[in-house]
C-alpha cells in the first residue's frame, strides 16, 4: 500500500473520535487532502470509514439507552434525503476543496469552543421540530457534498443548544453520522469514479475498525475529551487553512 503511514493516522483518529461519539470523517478528510489522492476516493473513504466507526458507537449507545428517538428523529429524517442528494451533485476537483476547506475551519471553531459537558446538564425542555429539522438538514446536504457524517458540526451546536445531556448529544452525533454517511455513499454509487483505490479503502477501513471498537468502549467508560478536542481542532484548522491555500486563488 502506497502511504503505510495513513494506516497509523487513521487508528488513531478513528480511537479518538469513537471515544466521543464522532466518525472522523472531517480529520480523515484533512489528512487525504495532504495526499496526492483523487478527491472521489477521498469522499468514498471518509463515508465508508465513518459508517465502520460509529456503527459500533451507536450499537453501544443504544443498549445504554442514551438515544431520545423524540428528539433524534426530527434531526435525522430531512437529514438523510439531502445528505443523498448532495452526494450526487456535480461539483469539480477545486469546488470540493474550496467546500472542505471552509467546512474544516468552520468544524475547528466548533470544535474549539465546544461548551463543557459539566456545563450542559441543565437540559432545556422545549423541543423545536421545525428548528432541528432545518438545522439537520442543512448539515446533512453538506454532509454528503464534502464526504462527512456531519456530527462535528451538528455536536457543538446542540452542545450550545442545551439540546440534551453530553452523552445523550453523543449518542445523537453518532446515530447521525451513521444515517448520512450511509445516505452519501449510496449517493455516490451512483457515480463511482475509476479513479478510485478499493484496496486501500478497505485497509484503511480495517485500520479504523480496530480504532473505533477500542475507542467507543474506552468513551463509554471513562474519557476525557476536552483536551483531544483541543488538539483535534487545531489539527482540522490547519489542514483547512493548507487546503484553501492550494485551491483559493486569492490565497495564493
Amino acid at each position: 500500500m502506497q502511504h503505510p503511514e495513513l494506516l497509523l493516522f487513521f487508528f488513531a483518529i478513528s480511537f479518538i473520535y469513537a471515544s466521543v461519539g464522532f466518525g472522523g470523517g472531517s480529520s480523515y478528510l484533512a489528512i487525504l487532502s495532504l495526499y496526492a489522492i483523487p478527491f472521489q476516493e477521498m469522499r468514498l473513504t471518509a463515508l465508508v470509514c465513518n459508517i465502520i466507526v460509529v456503527t459500533g458507537s451507536t450499537i453501544l449507545f443504544i443498549k445504554n439507552k442514551q438515544l431520545n428517538w423524540t428528539k433524534v428523529l426530527p434531526v435525522t429524517l430531512v437529514s438523510v434525503p439531502l445528505a443523498f442528494w448532495g452526494a450526487t451533485m456535480k461539483i469539480s476537483e477545486d469546488t470540493f476543496f474550496i467546500v472542505l476547506g471552509f467546512s474544516l475551519l468552520i468544524a475547528s471553531i466548533l470544535l474549539w469552543i465546544k461548551t463543557r459537558p459539566s456545563e450542559i446538564e441543565k437540559v432545556k425542555p422545549e423541543k423545536d421540530f421545525v428548528r432541528d429539522g432545518v438545522m439537520g438538514g442543512g448539515i446533512g446536504f453538506l454532509s454528503g457534498m464534502v464526504g462527512i457524517g456531519g456530527g462535528i458540526f451538528l455536536s457543538p451546536i446542540l452542545n450550545l443548544l442545551k439540546w440534551d445531556t453530553a452523552k445523550r448529544i453523543a449518542a445523537t452525533a453518532s446515530f447521525f453520522i451513521l444515517v448520512n454517511s450511509i445516505a452519501g455513499v449510496a449517493g455516490q454509487l451512483s457515480k463511482l469514479s475509476p479513479q478510485i483505490n478499493y484496496s486501500r479503502i478497505l485497509l484503511l477501513g480495517a485500520a479504523v475498525l480496530l480504532g473505533g471498537q477500542l475507542g467507543s468502549r474506552i468513551g463509554l467508560v471513562k474519557f476525557s475529551a476536552i483536551v483531544i478536542r483541543r488538539v483535534t481542532a487545531a489539527l482540522v484548522f490547519y489542514a483547512g487553512i493548507q487546503v484553501l491555500i492550494k485551491h483559493v486563488a486569492w490565497f495564493k
